[in-house]
């Protein structure tokens, strides 16, 4: 099985943003809104404050309780529009299930959503793009592969599906919320590709895939009293199974990060 490095094909891209931020003496700022206090995102969150550091890029955190009112969110977020020396927002997903998803990210500027959300962002969707980066290095031809999604909300599955579209994949997504409602093994056992985004530790087991499967695994969780970093792919149990699996850490994590970041130095140069 072949083990894709997403933290070597991040750190080709942020040595080259790095480089190229200090030659054009730009000062780029992400805005970050996190709202609760989801361990993963959290983490996503600290790892693009590292990465950003790291190149030039300063992050700026905007953290809100769980119990705060999505106006209260939407306000924070027109403000940041309108501020000049914020180059890009992203809304950290998923967020708590009281809040409006599709309003909450409707409200960043287009010239500013450098996650690639919106349906008419300037930006390609960062985790997607990660997703189809390690897509082509784990399969010689994309052509007619029956695709399956598991993600952790409907704003994803829907970008991740219309992004794969236009690059001639066909996939189908299910909702996190809604997996153990289906008959799970029955759909995943037939796809060519399984991409999973769930954060639900080893729910992907061999019994699931089908031979030579190709397994992107975006989830992220916690588990053990040392509070391990896992992922949704049992990976030892599916070594001898599938054909190619993106780690967790050390996969589509650090791509993303990458990605993002080059997004906003995009932002800085064209608005």
């Amino acid at each position: 099985m072949l083990i894709f490095n997403g933290k070597k094909e991040a750190e080709k891209i942020l040595s080259d943003l790095k480089k190229r931020i200090a030659k054009e003496k730009l000062s780029p700022q992400l805005a970050a809104i996190l709202v609760g206090q989801d361990k993963a995102s959290e983490l996503y969150v600290k790892l693009k404050i590292k990465a950003a550091e790291k190149i030039g890029v300063k992050l700026v955190l905007y953290k809100f309780e769980k119990g705060v009112a999505e106006e209260k969110i939407i306000r924070k977020i027109k403000d940041l529009n309108d501020d000049f020396s914020i180059h890009g927002i992203i809304v950290q997903l998923p967020l708590p299930g009281k809040f409006r998803a599709d309003r909450i990210i409707g409200a960043v500027s287009l010239q500013k959503d450098v996650d690639g959300f919106q349906k008419n962002s300037r930006f390609s969707p960062v985790l997607p793009a990660a997703i189809f980066t390690a897509l082509k290095k784990g399969i010689k031809t994309l052509k007619n592969k029956k695709t399956v999604a598991l993600v952790n909300s409907d704003v994803f599955g829907r970008t991740l599906r219309s992004f794969l579209k236009k690059n001639k994949i066909t996939a189908s997504y299910i909702l996190k919320s809604e997996i153990f409602r289906h008959k799970l093994g029955e759909r995943t056992k037939s796809a060519d590709i399984l991409i999973s985004v769930c954060g639900i530790p080893s729910l992907i087991k061999s019994e699931m895939i089908k031979k030579g499967a190709v397994l992107i695994d975006a989830g992220i969780s916690y588990t053990g009293q040392m509070r391990k970093v896992s992922g949704d792919v049992d990976r030892e149990n599916v070594m001898g199974k599938a054909s190619f699996l993106t780690p967790v850490p050390g996969g589509i994590g650090p791509l993303t990060v990458a990605l993002l970041l080059k997004n906003v130095f995009y932002a800085v140069k064209k608005y």
